[in-house]
Order: C-alpha cells, then structure tokens, then sequence
C-alpha cells in the first residue's frame, strides 16, 4: 500500500465525520506483516475543545430524555453491533494482533456490556423512606454528571471502551472517547453504527490522538469525568492530574496476576486454563495470569500438561486459521518482551520453552510461548508487567507462602487458585489482598454487570468500571427532604401556613 493511498482516520465531532485540525500522524500498522493500514490524526487541544462544546450544548436535552428512551436506542445500538460482529472482530485481528477466535470473544463481551447498560431504569432508580421524621419523607435520586470521557488501551480496542460509554449515556451524561492511537479503526466502525442510529448530535464524540489529547481532556474544564485503562504509571499521571483539575476520575491500572495451583488440583483443566490466560491476546490483557505459583511440589505434575501443551501451539497471523497466539501490538513491544525474557536468563532463570524466535518474518511483531522458570520474587519478570505471552513459574512450600507471595506485589488486579479444597479457597479469597479472584478459573474477568475492581497500584478512585460502581460513577446523588402543611385539605391553593380550605 502506497503512503498517497494510505487514510488518515477522521474524529466524530457534534454527530458528523470531521477532519482533525492537525498536520502530524501516526502510521497504523498490521503488527502481523509491518502493513501500514491507516494514519491516525495526532489532534489537539483544538479538537477536544469542539467536541466538549457539542457535547456540552447536547446534555441538556439527552438528560431530559426518559431512562427508557436512553435503554431503547442502546437496545438498537446493540442489534447492529451483533450484526457486525465479524467485521468488528476481522479488524480487531487486522490492527491489534489477537486470533479472530480471541477478537471474536472480545466483541461478545463488548456486546454484553451493552446489554448490561440497558438495564438503566432499574439500576439507576433511587431510594426513598417514608417518614425519617413527623410527617416528613426523605429520597435520595440519581442524575448525570455532564460530560464524561475516556481514554483507553490498545488491548482491547473494541471492548474496554464500552465499560465506559454505554452506562455513561444511558445515564444521561454526554460522552467523549480517545482511542488508543495505535488501533483506532475497531472504534471507527462502532462509532459508523453510531452515526447510522441517529443519536442526537453531541451525545457521543470521537477524538483521534495521543499526549496532546490526553492533557486536554484532563484540564478542559467544560469536562467533568474520566475514566481510563492503561499502564500503572499513566494511571497515576491522569488520577493526580484529573483530580486537580476537580474531576471524578476512575483509572485502572497495570497488573501482575497470579495463579496459585495447589497439589490437589486437577492438572488437565488447570494447564488448559493457565494457557488461555496466559497465552491468549498473546498475554496482551490486564487480567492474564503471568505468574504460575505451584504449592508443595505441584510444579512437577503441572508441567507434565502444561509444557507439551505450550509447545503445540502455533503461532501466527491472528487471521489464518489454526493460530493459537498471534503476534504483539508492535515490533517494539516484541523487542521490549524479548528483552524482559534475556534478562531472567541472565538473573539465574531457565525456559522450559523458549517463544523468543518463532521462526517468523522479522516485519512481523511475533513473540511466541515461553515458560520461564527458577523464577525468583527478587526478578523484573516476577515483579513488573510483560504484557506479552509469557509465563513465569515460582515454587514454594505452602499456601500461606503462596499468598504472601501474591500479596508481595504492588499490584492487586486479579488472580486465580486452582485446587479442590474449599478450606483452600476460602482462606485465599479472605486473606488475599486483590480485586477479582477466579477458583478453577483461569480469567477472573468479572460479567458487565459486575464491577471490575482491582486493588491497590492497579486501580486509582473509588468507583470501578461497569456494573453498579459504573452507574454509581456516571450519576451523582441528590438527597430530597419534604413535608406538606396542608395534610391534603382541598382548597384552591396550598399554603404554608393556616387553614388551606
């Protein structure tokens, strides 16, 4: 493809297709072949600027829209999502790497979510409670807070931003997103929908980007939400910077997710489920499980069924059939994961497989399978997120020892034990000091309308994504304290005091 031919991506503007107002763009490129699909606009505080004007100029109307009319259009917005479910997941392959089945899955999940927003006449209702004193009644309602945005990750192109943007509508708020620069396509088709389903203009609006953008939306001050995905370090950065600037914020951060298999698991099903969490999106997701703890010897039986395993995936373009892992977002993060695997060697670590040259075309951004063990807590591979398909193996004796381990990190996201004791499970899931835990469960990931809640270093707020904590985030609480003086007489008029008869 010729640079003349190659796209630059437009933004989604006060419910029309806009160019940006910037010169400078980013190359979107195939991480399976090193093919440069599009360009995407570097905008700036210009562009973020236009789209909170639409968005604030709609809000008005959107909340007076009944929850019922809110629910209805997400009831066809959701429709057409599942109609373009294989377009959606083919550019998901095509721009961010994973294997259709995985990309696939994603767009279900990204379905869900709306389906889980649809359900605002209920979740959002209030309480009330008759008679708090004489005669005197107290209730407590739920309206938007404004204009709310969200910044989101590369992983999951089309899912993550659907935490957000559904349940911020559906609550009456009006909606900015910036994708991430480096897959904006997927969004691109979600927001075609969008603008074929005629939502009133400024209701939704897209912003193409980078750095510029972020900063924008975290000082602009017409905004009055934020929510993002991403590293830890960034996640600090737009919390504290947000926060500032007096916004609610929610920002979920890195992980390093453990998976605890005790010796009386069943190893088959455990090693099937190590795998796909560790292997699938190429370990490309906040919930992977990048570290195997094996309790009391477990290591042993477990590696009888995990290493073949391993070995017998194929690794490849996301879209021929047959891949089990296809390749990292970019040559960079292949060469990044590659270089967190030299050094565990180098700190006294072996492979019991070894993903680093897959035999694959260097265009490509192909790291394959690996297994690192004689894994120490001391390590960088043990400590800081690879987000790529690799597997650390750390020993110890006990489960207490296994849970001071995961308790060690400064990351709480989520992590799985696999065993059949349920005195096991339930001194892990009491002591262990993180978010979302799975039992014979390899992604802990919880369904829309749960809260993803990590802990510690891996979330910053205190309202999580989707579920209730998504509608408590994207609503602010009223309280409402009545009483009435005319006790119901009939008259022309009520009045405050005397006889209204």
């Amino acid at each position: 493809m010729s640079a003349t031919a190659v796209k630059i991506l437009p933004n989604y503007i006060n419910g029309a297709w806009v160019p940006s107002s910037a010169s400078e763009t980013l190359d979107i490129q195939n991480p399976a072949t090193g093919e440069v699909l599009a360009q995407c606009p570097l905008s700036g505080a210009n562009d973020v600027d236009a789209a909170v004007q639409a968005a604030r100029a709609a809000f008005p109307d959107w909340k007076a829209k009944s929850t019922i009319e809110r629910a209805r259009w997400l009831f066809g917005f959701r429709q057409r999502l599942e109609e373009e479910k294989d377009r959606l997941a083919t550019c998901v392959t095509t721009e961010m790497g994973k294997t259709f089945p995985d990309a696939r899955a994603e767009v279900e999940r990204m379905i869900e979510m709306v389906e889980a927003a649809t359900a605002i006449p209920t979740t959002m209702q209030g309480r009330i409670l008759e008679g708090v004193a004489t005669k005197i009644d107290a209730e407590t309602i739920r309206q938007p807070v404004g204009v709310c945005a969200a910044i989101t990750p590369f992983n999951f192109p089309a899912m993550v931003p659907m935490w957000f943007l559904p349940f911020a509508i559906a609550c009456g708020n009006t909606f900015i997103l910036k994708p991430s620069e480096q897959v904006p396509m997927t969004q691109g088709i979600v927001f075609e929908i969008i603008d074929e389903l005629g939502l009133p203009d400024g209701v939704v609006n897209m912003v193409n980007g980078s750095r510029d953008v972020v900063n924008a939306i975290l000082d602009h001050p017409g905004i009055d939400a934020v929510s993002f995905v991403g590293s830890a370090a960034t996640a600090q950065y737009i919390y504290e910077r947000a926060a500032a600037n007096k916004k609610r914020v929610q920002a979920l951060g890195g992980a390093k997710n453990s998976m605890v298999v005790m010796p009386d698991a069943v190893m088959d099903k455990t090693a099937d489920n190590i795998i796909g969490s560790a292997f699938g999106a190429a370990g490309q997701r906040c919930m992977a499980g990048s570290i195997v703890v094996a309790v009391g010897g477990a290591w042993e039986d477990l590696k009888a069924e995990l290493v073949p395993r391993t070995e017998a995936l194929t690794v490849g373009d996301g879209l021929e059939p047959g891949t089990g892992v296809g390749p990292v977002v970019s040559c960079a993060a292949r060469d990044r994961i590659r270089g967190m695997i030299d050094n565990a060697v180098e700190q006294g670590a072996s492979l019991a497989v070894d993903g680093r040259q897959p035999g694959l075309p260097e265009e490509g951004a192909y790291v394959g399978p690996t297994i690192v063990t004689g894994v120490t807590a001391d390590m960088e591979i043990a400590r800081e997120e690879v987000f790529g398909p690799v597997l650390s193996v750390v020993e110890v004796d006990t489960l207490a020892d296994a849970i001071a381990f995961v308790n060690g990190s400064r990351y709480g996201n989520g992590t799985s034990i696999f065993t059949e004791s349920g005195a096991a499970v339930r001194r892990y899931r009491h002591e262990i000091e993180v978010g979302m835990i799975g039992v014979n469960v390899g992604v802990a990931a919880p369904v829309a309308f749960f809260p993803f809640s990590g802990w510690k270093d891996s979330f910053l707020g205190d309202l999580h994504a989707h579920g209730t904590d998504g509608v408590d985030f994207f609503t602010r609480k009223k309280t409402v304290t009545s009483r009435w003086f005319s006790d119901g007489q009939t008259g022309k008029f009520f009045v405050e005091h005397g006889d209204a008869s």
